[in-house]
């Protein structure tokens, strides 16, 4: 039943899984779809959308498969002739109202029926009409025969106009993060450890425990969980990164939230990484490269965020740093390899959009690092690589630039 929606989704990238789907039949096996288009579609979404970010995808997906449905008001005045013709369904009418349907002809009694559909554009609240879209009847939205279909929705607009306006593009990956987003995504790099005291209660072994003594109580503590990744933040300041300052704050603020990581520590560089970075933004509290990755696990985190864009001579040339104190014997290109060889988990969140990455040095950088645009979508994407590793992500070709630039 409604594969071929699940297919929509699924195209759209939806991440609904079968369980997920088998929920939805055994809910509408229920009625709790309310035998509507309008309920169909909040159900739909209640159970296989789990993430808000998601909502325009199933919009347009739900639009796309269900664009051709309309109300057929001959089926409905059928069901409502078979309606009238089952003695039991009558029972929920007065006295008053019996004697009003005696009075209609089969003609009025559709016409009026029909008439009452196409009245029902904007929001009714109920009522205890037993002809159209409210009280006793089968086809109204009180009506209380649970297995009736029916004829409109219930207030406010339908699901095909809901659909159709598509509300939640705010909501999409490619906005910009705020603080919280960030702070999400972030918590993917978490892997927790038992280690230290045994200062935490063990309930499940202290029950297992209490029972094999017959009841004597022998209480049994563990280490507490503990989050134990460790991360390197390097941040690129000034410059052309003038414009992301906003969002380089967002990022900062989530990322070094205290308890966030067993170790967190941040420095500054600009446009490119050389032989120091910096406590600061003002660049006055150096420290070599070098003492950074003696001192450093390979086992850490290292995330660069940068836009990656600078003169191709700062980037291949030694010597070729614009920042006046700095004195690189080495390329910043080297510099940059030498990091990337020393940690097993590293990436670059490039605040740029991907469409103005192309020949620029922003190939070649990510030719060393694995880049992703500093988006939802991104940073989920990064955390996901630093945590599992993966296959990478292309950028171009930097070998065809670096040969056209130095030639």
């Amino acid at each position: 039943m409604l594969i071929d929606f699940l297919f929509e989704l699924r195209a759209r990238k939806l991440p609904v899984s079968t369980h997920e789907w088998m929920a939805l039949m055994e809910a509408m096996a229920l009625g709790l779809h309310e035998s509507s288009l309008d309920g169909f579609y909040q159900l739909c979404r209640t159970l296989c959308v789990k993430d808000i970010a998601l909502y325009d995808a199933y919009d347009e997906a739900f639009l796309a498969y269900f664009k051709d449905v309309h109300v057929d008001a001959l089926r409905l005045t059928e069901q409502l002739m078979e309606w009238l013709a089952d003695p039991r369904a009558l029972g929920a009418l007065t006295e008053e109202q019996r004697k009003a349907l005696q009075a209609l002809d089969l003609e009025k009694l559709r016409e009026l029926f029909e008439q009452r559909l196409k009245e029902q554009k904007g929001r009714h609240d109920g009522g205890n009409r037993w002809i159209g879209t409210g009280g006793t009847s089968p086809f109204g939205t009180g009506g209380k025969n649970p297995n009736a279909m029916r004829a409109g929705g219930g207030g406010g607009r339908s699901a095909m106009q809901v659909a159709d306006e598509r509300r939640f593009r705010e909501y999409r990956r490619d906005v910009v993060l705020d603080v919280r987003q960030i702070d999400v995504a972030l918590r993917g790099l978490r892997r927790l450890g038992r280690e230290g005291a045994l200062d935490e209660l063990d309930l499940d072994e202290t029950i297992d425990k209490t029972c094999k003594n017959a009841g004597e109580i022998e209480v049994v503590f563990r280490p507490p969980r503990r989050n134990r990744v460790k991360v390197l933040l390097l941040m690129d300041v000034g410059g052309s990164m003038d414009p992301h300052a906003e969002l380089m704050s967002r990022l900062f603020t989530a990322a070094s939230r205290t308890g966030r990581f067993a170790k967190f520590r941040s420095y500054y560089f600009h446009n490119c990484i050389y032989n120091a970075v910096y406590e600061d933004a003002q660049f006055r509290k150096g420290v070599p490269v070098a003492d950074l990755l003696a001192h450093s696990d390979r086992d850490e985190k290292l995330v660069l965020v940068g836009d990656a864009l600078m003169h191709p001579a700062e980037l291949l040339d030694p010597g070729g740093a614009s920042f006046m104190y700095t004195q690189n014997r080495a390329s910043g290109h080297e510099w940059l390899r030498r990091l990337a060889a020393h940690f097993r988990s590293a990436a670059w969140l490039n605040p740029e959009p991907e469409r103005f990455w192309s020949g620029t040095t922003i190939e070649v950088i990510a030719s060393v690092f694995a880049m992703w645009p500093l988006t939802l979508d991104g940073l989920s994407h990064a955390v996901r690589y630093l945590v599992r590793g993966g296959e990478r992500p292309r950028v171009g070709d930097p070998a065809r630039w670096m040969k056209a630039m130095l030639s």
